[in-house]
Order: C-alpha cells, then structure tokens, then sequence
C-alpha cells in the first residue's frame, strides 16, 4: 500500500509563507539574471520575427511546450500571428503546418530534446530560420539556431533542483519580452487588441457600438405631441424601456418622458394623466446619442448624468433608435 512522504514537523503558516517567499526571490533573481543578458541576439530575434513573411511557429516539449503555448498565444494576440506545434505530432504529419515563410521558435531548456532535434534537419531543409531558447549555449539546439536566447538561470526554485520552476519563469519572461518589443515595434494600439479579443470585456469597450444593441423600427417608444400623459403611459409600458420619445410627423425628435417625469407629474396637482398633452410635461432637449458611438460612450453619459435611457437620432434629430442600462448589461458593457 502506497504511502505519502512522512515530515519532520507539521508546517506552520509561517513556514508556508517563508518557502512562498523564497520561491519569489530565487525567481526574481533568476529573471534579474536573464534580463542583464538581453544583447544583441535578442535584437536579432525580434527583427527575424518582424521580418517573416509567414507565422512564428512555436514548439517545445513537456513543460517547455506550455510556455511555447503560452508564447504562441500571446504573440498572436498582441499583432504577431502564431501558433503551437507539438514535436512530436509535427513528426507524424503536422511538420507540414510549418511552411517556408514561417520562423521556427523552438524552446527546450536543456537544448538536447530528442523530439525538438529531430524537427531541426527538415526545418534546415525547407530553409526555415530558426530561434533557440535554452538554457544552455552549447547544446545541440542552441548550435543549430540563427539566433540563440540565453534562458540559464543560477538555480532552479524547487529545493530538489528537479521541477522546472525559475527555468521556465525566465522562459515566459523572454517570450513577454519579445511580444512586447514586437508589439511597440508594429505601433500596435488597443484598438488592434480589440479586434483580437472580441468576446473580452475590452473588446466590447473597444468595438461594441450604439447601433450593434439600440432598439430599432417598431420597438421604440414613441407618441406625437398631441398624445396625452396617459397614452404616453401606454406606449411606454408596452416597449418596457422606461420612457418615450415625443416626435413630429417625420419622427424628429421634441422631447422626452421618462419613469421620473412621470413621477414628478404625479406630485403635480395640475397635470391630469388623461387630459394633459404630453408636450406639456415633456423634458425639452434630452440628452441623445448617435447610432455610431460606441456602447461605451452611453454608459459613461447615463452615469454622468443620472440617467437611465437614451434616445439615438441621426444628424438630422430623427429618432432611429432607443437603449436604456439593462441594454449596455446584457451587452456586458457595464
């Protein structure tokens, strides 16, 4: 029966913290070191990645090939395509993901990974230039490589000296590294990055417009000036908006009415819901938004000015739309 590694002591909080703690700063040094290093083949590994007329196609093995994962992911999302292969899958058929114009990444911290050298003499052959990142300068790896990336740190974080722990931190620094360098190098902005991240919450800062979530057509609220507070009332529970536009003939908007007013019309003695004419108690040039705008923009005016709801017009103040804050919460604007 199989059993757990016994212990001298039952570890305290203090004893959890203090092997936390050291963890960081073998770590921290470990990335101090690597970071002092960045020369020359690190210059010459960002312009060949720059410069590739295809993708960067990462590649490594066990925890190696997470942080080429990682890396792939990363450059992709910050401007620089690419993706991952698995070694040993590019052996078997999917060596033939990598074309000719693509730039082979290629990490193994020991550079002698049996499955990584056995990719190099077919990269040779279709003349893909290659970038090593090991922890050793003199391996088989780092020998084949155009450029070399120096990733050695002084000690491993694990006590034991076994787990992958500073080696692949300074691993996934270098990849950051490099997507940031190549990132200020194409003049990549936010708003590339939220053509990249549609589904996250920044996308939806950066590309969700009005029109993408306004209420159109038949499903805004409106009624003609000579409608009275109580019909008002009416279209207003109907659409379940909130409020209503008041417009002419050809829907150019002259007012507003909303929840709050109607409140207001309430305390008022000399307002009959069903008698007085809407353009009475109407809120006279509301605040509006243009279809264009981004959801973003009518989150920050509702929250500017205590509102809940926005009329959309065109430039010439027809009404075409309408939206309130439950909208831009379904849209995970807010």
């Amino acid at each position: 029966m199989a059993t757990s590694p016994s212990s001298s002591h039952d570890p305290s909080e203090a004893d959890f913290a203090a092997s936390g703690r050291r963890v960081f700063a073998i770590e921290a040094q470990a990335l101090a070191a690597v970071a002092a290093r960045l020369d020359g083949e690190f210059s010459a590994a960002c312009r060949l990645m720059l410069g590739a007329r295809g993708r960067v196609v990462c590649t490594g093995m066990g925890k190696s090939g997470h942080v080429a994962r990682k890396i792939a992911a990363t450059l992709a999302s910050t401007g620089t395509p690419a993706f991952y292969v698995h070694p040993g899958e590019a052996g078997h058929g999917d060596l033939g993901m990598i074309t000719d114009a693509d730039v082979v990444l290629a990490l193994s911290y020991s550079g002698e990974s049996d499955e990584v050298a056995m990719l190099l003499p077919g990269l040779k052959r279709q003349g893909n230039k290659l970038i090593s990142m090991t922890g050793r300068a003199g391996s088989t790896l780092a020998r084949a490589a155009d450029v070399h990336l120096d990733v050695s740190v002084p000690t491993e974080a694990c006590p034991l000296h076994l787990a992958p722990t500073s080696s692949t931190t300074a691993s996934l620094a270098m990849g950051d590294a490099l997507a940031v360098a190549l990132l200020e190098a194409r003049g990549f902005t936010a708003d590339d990055f939220a053509r990249s991240h549609p589904a996250g919450a920044l996308g939806r800062r950066l590309l969700l417009h009005i029109a993408d979530i306004m209420h159109r057509g038949d499903e805004i609220p409106r009624v003609g000036a000579d409608a009275s507070v109580s019909e008002a009332l009416v279209e207003m529970s109907r659409k379940r908006l909130g409020m209503t536009a008041i417009v002419d003939t050809d829907d150019t908007l002259l007012g507003l009415y909303t929840d709050g007013d109607l409140r207001r019309s309430l305390d008022d003695d000399q307002v009959d819901l069903r008698t007085t004419r809407i353009a009475q108690v109407m809120t006279r040039s509301p605040r509006t938004i243009g279809s264009g705008a981004l959801a973003v923009e009518a989150a920050q005016l509702m929250e500017t000015h205590k509102i809940g709801g926005l009329l959309v017009v065109d430039a010439d103040n027809r009404v075409v739309g309408a939206l309130n804050i439950h909208d831009l919460l379904r849209a995970r604007v807010v």
